[in-house]
């Protein structure tokens, strides 16, 4: 186990290659981004670019497992990176969805443990990497850099109590309303009186994030369909009444 540790340690710095001063500029625009570096000077940015090595991440490439030695702090500069908890069994929970200045694997970067979930990446991505020795180098010369990565660790927390209750106190119903609801406010394109998004690839990637099986999602999109909440044509969706699609959420919440 320590073995396979090491060598993807070594696998994952050996694909991080230093930036060239276009892309330093361009790191750095999304650094100002990131709220735990939001306070920071610029000679403290510039230490933070001279530390920084960025790595280029396919669509579907896993970028760390829940369990390896974690190495360090990432940013995600461009495209989005799912992060995910896996049952034996191999069934998923998406615990978030995180875009471009977003800071992934705070926690184990403090607390010296492995990384508690995985990351993969949902779109061809660019992520910034920090390692775990040259961010607590950081925390220590700039203390209030901790106390913001506390907050945002707080957050996080706050967010998987959400989850938890979602999945004891809700039904699939429910929690896939919810989602729709939620992806039509942050992602919907407005389309006459309707709103329409693109959803996921396949029913299995909406299944991981509500915490069930595919089956159930495609059977409660076809009753939402009949029922004129939604209309769906292979995988765009248009939700004709966003604030009708409200009311059945607070309907059928528990």
């Amino acid at each position: 186990m320590l073995a396979l540790g090491v060598a993807a340690r070594c696998n994952a710095l050996r694909k991080m290659v230093p930036m060239t001063k276009e892309q330093e500029a361009a790191s750095l625009a999304i650094l100002k981004r990131v709220s735990i570096f939001s306070s920071l000077s610029e000679p403290e940015f510039a230490f933070l670019i001279s530390h920084l090595l960025q790595r280029k991440y396919s669509s579907g490439e896993l970028i760390f497992n829940e369990g390896d030695v974690c190495i360090g702090l990432y940013v995600v500069q461009s495209g989005n990176v799912r992060i995910f908890k896996s049952s034996a069994g191999g069934r998923e929970q998406v615990l978030s969805i995180d875009g471009p200045g977003s800071s992934i694997a705070e926690l184990p970067v403090f607390d010296g443990g492995n990384y508690p979930a995985s990351a993969q990446a949902v779109s061809d991505s660019t992520l910034l990497f920090f390692s775990r020795k040259d961010f607590q180098t950081l925390c220590v010369q700039h203390p209030e850099v901790a106390l913001k990565v506390l907050r945002v660790v707080g957050g996080r927390l706050r967010r998987l109590v959400g989850i938890i209750e979602e999945l004891s106190f809700s039904t699939v119903r429910h929690r896939l309303i919810a989602l729709l609801v939620r992806l039509g406010k942050t992602e919907g394109v407005r389309n006459g009186g309707g709103i329409g998004l693109n959803l996921p690839a396949n029913n299995s990637e909406l299944a991981a994030q509500i915490g069930t099986v595919r089956e159930l999602v495609s059977r409660n999109l076809s009753r939402l369909q009949a029922e004129g909440l939604i209309q769906v044509d292979n995988r765009k969706l248009e939700i004709p009444s966003l604030k009708r699609l409200e009311q059945e959420l607070e309907a059928s919440g528990g």
